[in-house]
């Protein structure tokens, strides 16, 4: 069985010729002899993925194993996506692999939360819930498959049971969103915006890190947005205040020693606080800002903030306080209206932005958007056009400022290594979404491992070099 499969991140993104999102393997494990083996599937965004980790977590901390195939499973989990058409298609498929191959499958995630159609597909699971759901999850558990008693099985690592390689993990800060961007649908499916306890969220790191874990992801809907919802309210952690705020938050993480990532950053005024951080080596100089497009009308329908000069004046501020600052973004081509003046816009953006990491979807009608409804949709073939040309545009871009690196000296976490040959990331490069380091006389290096390398070429997604030094 696809144990804990992942959708890729991004459709066309800053490297279409990598294999999608590679899948993360369900852990097997085993406790004592007759305890329920429950198999497991997980789709879709670095969010669902933590959702995932937190179900297996429950799920091991009472007793369960987890099962890597459909034949040794006595029951089988599927947490879906149901965010655009492929990923309904992926999740449906997923479903009805697992019902053929083992019958007893409940089914958890966001395709869950929209109304009927899993259960009109499929009538025999054992239940539906929507994403966030582990009490409910556990409860559909122990209805079909009572929990197992044996009190050494409680004995649950503090960091939990991950997806992810033992040296990095994503760390969700909140659940939601208060945007109503007319081309999604995630907050009728999680609903508002809700931040996790700033305590909590760092004691979770600090565990993580204990436990062998060199980068933290920084995930959420709307990572920025972060202690809204409370008024930025102070909680605690080791016994000292610490506000409820991004900022706040992953500068008290920048002092547990790990490479801290943002992702899902809104571009909200106050994230210019954050680039200071970045500068001073707090934080890794990288930011994942989805700017969507850059005509403002198109930004309006959308229901987006900002406009196109406001933010190409901000990513100017951003890389004169921080030279070494990476910019990822996302974009999409085709939304509904938007006219060849209003997408050579977008074009004319990115050559003035010069973003170096970048993903572009052509417009989906996702069901339930209200961009669905607007007038003048752009045909299929044009918005694939229009997302071609894009990554034309961009594609050029990328390469011409990987190359700038040749020549340089870069610090590199290692993913793989066998033999003499090593693949890994800079800063500048997020785990599944962006390029990787090809690096040779690296023999004895580690995933997990930071090592120097020398870079002697660029290609057009990622690095090649030597390890350096000892």
């Amino acid at each position: 069985m696809p144990a804990a499969k992942q959708r890729p991140a991004t459709a066309g993104g800053a490297n279409p010729g990598r294999a999608p999102g590679k899948g993360h393997e369900g852990p097997a494990t085993a406790p004592p002899a007759a305890a329920p083996r429950v198999g497991f599937v997980s789709l879709g965004c670095p969010k669902a993925l933590v959702d995932s980790e937190r179900i297996l977590t429950q799920l091991r901390a009472e007793g369960y194993a987890i099962s890597p195939d459909y034949a040794g499973s006595d029951m089988v989990i599927v947490n879906t996506c149901g965010f655009i058409g492929a990923a309904v298609e992926e999740s449906l498929e997923a479903i009805g692999e697992a019902l053929a191959e083992n019958g007893k499958v409940i089914v958890t995630g966001c395709l869950g939360a929209k109304g009927t159609v899993v259960r009109d597909n499929f009538p025999n699971l054992l239940a539906v819930t929507g994403p966030h759901a582990t009490d409910e999850v556990m409860k559909a558990v122990h209805d079909y498959m009572p929990r197992p008693h044996d009190p050494f099985t409680d004995l649950v690592p503090p960091q939990g049971i991950r997806l992810t390689p033992r040296h990095y993990a994503y760390l969700k800060i909140s659940e939601g969103c208060n945007h109503r961007c007319t081309f999604c649908i995630i907050p009728s499916m999680r609903g508002d915006l809700v931040s996790r306890p700033v305590g909590d969220v760092l004691q979770e790191a600090e565990h993580l890190v204990r436990a062998g874990v060199k980068e933290l992801l920084v995930i959420s809907q709307d990572t920025s947005a972060y202690g809204v919802d409370v008024k930025y309210r102070t909680g605690f952690w080791g016994g000292r205040p610490v506000r409820t705020r991004m900022t706040e938050l992953v500068e008290a993480m920048s002092s547990l020693g790990a490479w801290v990532r943002l992702h899902y950053v809104y571009p909200y005024p106050h994230v210019d606080e954050v680039i200071p951080l970045m500068a001073e080596g707090k934080v890794l100089p990288y930011l994942d800002v989805p700017f969507q497009h850059a005509s403002p009308r198109i930004l309006k329908l959308m229901k987006r903030p900002a406009s196109a000069e406001n933010n190409l004046a901000r990513i100017r501020a951003w890389r004169e306080a921080c030279p070494g600052l990476t910019i990822r973004s996302t974009f999409i081509a085709g939304f509904p209206g938007e006219t060849e003046r209003e997408f050579e816009q977008l074009l004319e953006f990115l050559e003035e932005a010069q973003l170096d990491r970048v993903g572009c979807f052509a417009y989906s009608p996702v069901e339930g958007a209200a961009a669905n409804a607007l007038p003048d949709p752009v045909p299929d073939g044009v918005r694939e056009e229009r997302q071609a040309r894009f990554m034309e545009v961009q594609a050029k871009i990328s390469a011409a400022r990987l190359a700038r690196k040749v020549g340089s000296t870069v610090r590199v976490l290692v993913d793989a290594a066998e033999g003499t040959r090593a693949t890994g990331r800079t800063s500048a490069d997020a785990p599944e979404i962006d390029g990787v380091v090809h690096v040779g006389r690296a023999r004895g290096a580690k995933p997990g491992d930071f090592i120097d390398v020398k870079v002697t070429r660029a290609d057009d997604h990622d690095l090649h070099g030597n390890r350096v030094g000892d």
